[in-house]
Parts: structure tokens; sequence; C-alpha cells
């Protein structure tokens, strides 16, 4: 090498932001079309999806059910009929959006995307469900029902 320089180690180019939006933008897409499908073929016409085997076997609601319909009223602006459906599928929609926005903003600053579900998180989240699904299937819980 001429002047005694040394050659460093091969560059490692970063990703550039178009790149780094990939996987996010894929992930919306899917969602995306998800709720256009759910949108489109209204859940609430039987035959169009098949039924929850839970509720069909044993009467119980699960904590996914009414999701469809949920996702279905939600496409199409109704807020009120959603909530009715499944509260915790909107407050999961909820919950998605802010985490799939800090997910964007951490790829356009070139960080690594970090959701840090530490064990009392993942614990609360399951009580959270556990609860829903019990008091939903409680005489005084029928307001949950989808």
């Amino acid at each position: 090498m001429p002047g005694g320089a040394v050659p460093g180690p091969p560059g490692r180019r970063e990703p550039g932001v178009l790149a780094r939006l990939l996987v996010p933008a894929g992930v919306l897409a899917a969602v995306a079309g998800a709720f256009a499908y759910v949108g489109a073929v209204d859940p609430n016409e039987p035959g169009h999806y098949p039924a929850c085997p839970l509720l069909r076997l044993t009467g119980v609601y699960c904590p996914g059910c009414g999701g469809l319909r949920s996702a279905h009223a939600f496409v199409h602006g109704d807020l009120t009929a959603a909530l009715g459906a499944n509260a915790l599928a909107v407050a999961g929609y909820v919950v998605f959006a802010v985490l799939w926005s800090f997910w964007v903003i951490r790829a356009v600053r070139g960080r690594p995307p970090r959701i840090e579900a530490g064990p009392a998180t993942l614990w609360g989240l399951g009580v959270l469900i556990a609860v829903f699904t019990l008091v939903r299937n409680l005489p005084f819980g029928s307001w949950l029902h989808p």
C-alpha cells in the first residue's frame, strides 16, 4: 500500500430509509389487507367464516369471539358496534397502531425496533385476557358478549 496505509475492514453499508421501512410496510400491508377483506366480507352473514369451536362446543365465549365482527364494524367506522362485539380486540387495534408507529419512527431514525416486554408485562397481559374472558362469560358481564 502506498504511504503505509492499512486497509480497514470491509465497510458494511447501512441500509437506507426505504430499505429499513420495507418490513414495517409489509406488516402494515398484510394487516390492511386482512382488515379490507373482513370489511368487504361481512362476518354477520352466516356461512362466510367458521364458527368459534369453543363457543360451538361449550357455549363459552373465548377472548377472540366477536373479533371479526369488531374488525368489520371498525373498518366501517362504527366504533360503538366494534366495542360491543369485542372491546379487547379494539384495544388491540389501538395498541398495534401505537407500536407500529414507534417501529416506523425508530426505522426512519436508523434504530432497531425494541419492544421490551418483561415477565411482568406478559403476565399482566395474560391476566387481562383471562379476566376479560371470565367476566364476559358471567351473568353480570353480558354487556361484553359479542
